[in-house]
């Protein structure tokens, strides 16, 4: 449920939650966007499962997309068996989730799409441009595959198939993501929420000490209003909460060298990225986190 999101560390408001849902009730597609670190790989599994009012992950196929992904990988083409020079038709995982769902008619099913515009998304999605709309869901008689089993195949998304996919927008080395998915999909953007007073709950209520929670609050609310000034940069360059949100329930034994652990090997390092031509501002930044 969203009850059961927030008390996991979903840092939104049940008005953020509630329009993510409306959202992906109506167009069947959303993208989970935002800087790095912002939790949108773990944002959109828990929409998922609130969507579904049930965390079964037999109901959630997840993928990842990368820049040798193909319409062969995801939807179906035509795969090497362990006989020479011989290939056999094989279902991707985007058909195989197709199917349950059209197996499980009464139950909603969906697709989790890490990283959607580290693909060539025209190239892997094909056909399903026009299919994955939401007033194509179900469409009779369908449309044939690139690679139909038989000359009267023909194929639909169905209407209880969801697809939630996640963007890094800061990492300027990926394909954009062209206007004809973008208008397949709402766009749900994420902020740090360092200022969030459920960012402090959730940590407090894990026992984390005040003074840290402080620290951290404070030194990264100041890094990011640096990267946000920073006309290079902006805010979708900024840091997200996620690398200060430790596993387990108890963050009682952690103390201030946790903190400097996490940036001088994660902060740091990815600030080196954005500032790779100007380390004098590196050297400040991390002055300023590491100060006592």
């Amino acid at each position: 449920s969203i009850d059961t999101a927030i008390d996991e560390g979903v840092f939104l408001s049940r008005e953020e939650l509630l329009r993510a849902l409306s959202r992906l009730e109506s167009k069947r597609n959303i993208i989970v966007q935002g800087p790095p670190g912002v939790g949108k790989t773990f944002v959109a599994e828990k929409l998922a499962y609130a969507l579904m009012e049930s965390a079964d992950a037999r109901r959630v196929t997840k993928v990842q997309f990368h820049p040798s992904y193909s319409y062969e990988d995801f939807v179906r083409g035509f795969r090497p068996t362990d006989v020479a020079a011989k290939f056999q038709l094989v279902d991707g995982p985007f058909l195989r989730a197709c199917q349950a769902a059209a197996a499980q008619p009464d139950l909603r099913h969906v697709v989790i799409i890490d990283e959607i515009n580290r693909g060539n998304t025209s190239q892997v999605f094909g056909e399903l441009l026009m299919l994955l709309e939401a007033d194509k869901r179900g469409m009779h008689p369908g449309m044939t595959l690139l690679y139909p089993r038989t000359s009267d195949e023909r194929f639909s998304v169905p209407r209880n198939l969801f697809v939630i996919g996640t963007m890094n927008r800061a990492d300027r080395s990926l394909a954009l993501v062209d206007y004809a998915l973008r208008r397949r999909f709402a766009f749900i953007s994420l902020e740090p929420r360092f200022g969030d007073p459920a960012f402090r709950k959730w940590l407090s209520d894990r026992k984390m000490a005040d003074d840290l929670i402080q620290h951290v609050i404070h030194r990264m609310n100041a890094l990011n209003a640096t990267i946000v000034e920073d006309r290079q940069l902006g805010s979708e360059y900024q840091i997200g909460h996620s690398f200060f949100c430790p596993r387990g329930d108890d963050f009682s034994g952690l103390t201030m060298q946790w903190f400097r652990d996490i940036v001088e090997t994660e902060v740091v390092p990815l600030l080196e990225e954005y500032w790779y031509e100007s380390p004098e501002r590196v050297i400040t930044a991390a002055a300023a986190l590491l100060a006592a």
